[in-house]
């Protein structure tokens, strides 16, 4: 899945607009309309998640907001990711000589 990555504090300026656009007093209640769980929402809100997608695409096309009105990155679905597997048993298993 892919993930929008905002310059800080952009992110929860689009949810404000989101907000005046739909005329919707807060959170909880946008949070009701799109199905999403209330602390999802308000860690989109105050920037500790990244935005899916998906869920940048409903909020603006619900909203009738603009995307290319807004700076940001696409990041990949991997992004974030650890690697595993045979690489991080090596690094934990290294021989002391």
């Amino acid at each position: 899945m892919k993930r929008i990555k905002f310059s800080p504090g952009k992110q929860r300026e689009f949810f404000k607009e989101v907000l005046i656009a739909l005329d919707c007093p807060t959170l909880k209640e946008l949070s009701e309309r799109f199905d999403l769980n209330y602390s999802t929402m308000k860690n989109y809100f105050s920037e500790k998640r990244l935005l899916s997608e998906e869920v940048f695409s409903d909020l603006c096309f619900v909203s009738k907001l603009d995307k290319e009105k807004f700076s940001f990155q696409t990041l990949k679905g991997n992004f974030g990711q650890i690697s595993g597997g045979k690489k991080g048993r090596k690094s934990l298993n290294k021989r002391k000589v």
